[in-house]
């Protein structure tokens, strides 16, 4: 699983002509990603990771500040490009399992405490929003097994 935070002032996700989900002020913009082999126990530490990541002033976390977040699924966050012109896909899982994992982790969020909007799943969607220091932290739940060997 990857997420992609941003620190954000404002936020804004419309599908069509209806805005699905977004804030005023300080929040995350936490644009996710899910792979082959990711679960439930993922979605919720990445949550969790999400929630108490210390990256706003002072040293807090969203949770600290009681800050908003919108999810956004975004399976480009597994492109693969290594040959040619034209990204690969194939390390993105398959929407029927992408999106009770996307679900997971939005509901995971909810249940720290965190108000929560969302994009709309599998929808082109335009996503604003003013990246606030610029503030960009890659998390990949990879890297957890990394550090475990």
């Amino acid at each position: 699983m990857r997420v992609v935070l941003q620190r954000a002032f404002g936020a804004a996700c419309t599908v069509g002509d209806d805005i699905t989900g977004g804030f005023d002020g300080y929040g995350l913009v936490a644009l996710v990603g899910i792979t082959h082999g990711d679960t439930p126990a993922i979605a919720e530490r990445m949550a969790a990771k999400t929630w108490e990541l210390r990256i706003f002033e002072a040293e807090l976390s969203a949770a600290e500040l009681d800050l908003p977040i919108l999810v956004i699924s975004q399976f480009t966050l597994y492109a693969n490009t290594r040959k040619g012109r034209r990204p690969s896909w194939n390390a993105a899982a398959p929407a029927p399992i992408s999106e009770p994992l996307v679900n997971a982790y939005t509901t995971a969020l909810r249940n720290h405490g965190a108000r929560v909007s969302t994009g709309r799943f599998g929808a082109h969607m335009r996503i604003s929003f003013t990246n606030d220091g610029p503030v960009t932290i890659i998390l990949d739940s990879a890297d957890w097994t990394a550090l475990a060997t």
